[in-house]
């Protein structure tokens, strides 16, 4: 069976797996994907791993594409994605509307769990938010991250009823069984981004790659993606 190969950010995740099915039965090939912090993604890319479509933000893809690691005139916008704060499903909404809210509200934390504060868009991010609020080093103790924002929110979703709270990308949150979306960041710390896909420049599989990034980005997987919380 053919396949094609994707390194993926980790806010696409859900997206992929649902239409995995869909393209395995209209185009006879498989989807091969790992997903994961946008920088580890990136490592991976330059390590040499087998790919044929890279799906990044878009400030990434145009540096890559500039680089000569991604074809240029195959990228194609998926849409937006804010950064959003989540608890346990069965817990309690905290107020995260305003700075002083949200301040409050990961104070009251017994855990935070977010992706990786170094190579991840919302890591990294959320942490500059724990700085300004100057809570970071307070909190550091409670910290519980993950390589990517999927997996800090399953271990989330694992604790269920305990006093825990995590932030990562809205589309991260809404794709895991067991957390809730509270509500994006306070318009203070509002961390809104861009993703994109293009083809590898050493794909081996041009034609499906196209295929596949015009059905993730395309008129088709439109409402789903609106659904998992993509602006587009």
């Amino acid at each position: 069976m053919p396949t094609v190969r994707l390194l993926c950010a980790g806010a696409a995740q859900g997206l992929v797996k649902a239409l995995q099915p869909h393209f395995l039965a209209n185009s006879g090939a498989d989807v091969q994907a790992r997903f994961g912090a946008v920088g580890a993604m990136k490592e991976l890319l330059l390590a040499g791993e087998a790919c044929d479509v890279f799906v990044t933000t878009t400030a990434m893809l145009n540096a890559l594409v500039a680089e000569g690691r991604l074809q240029s005139g195959t990228e194609a916008l998926l849409g937006n994605v804010r950064t959003g704060i989540a608890v346990p499903s069965a817990d309690p909404r905290p107020d995260v509307a305003t700075p002083a809210a949200l301040r409050d509200a990961l104070l009251a934390a017994d855990t935070l769990h977010f992706p990786d504060p170094m190579r991840s868009t919302a890591g990294i991010h959320f942490a500059k938010v724990m700085r300004e609020l100057g809570v970071f080093e307070q909190l550091e103790p409670r910290f519980r991250t993950g390589p990517n924002g999927a997996t800090a929110m399953r271990e989330l979703a694992a604790l269920g009823g305990a006093c825990a709270i995590g932030c990562t990308q809205v589309t991260e949150i809404n794709y895991t069984e067991g957390v809730a979306l509270v509500g994006a960041l306070p318009d203070r710390f509002e961390l809104a981004t861009d993703y994109a896909a293009a083809i590898a420049a050493d794909a081996t599989q041009p034609g499906l790659a196209r295929a596949f990034i015009a059905l993730l980005t395309g008129p088709e997987s439109l409402m789903l993606r609106r659904a998992g919380g993509f602006d587009c």
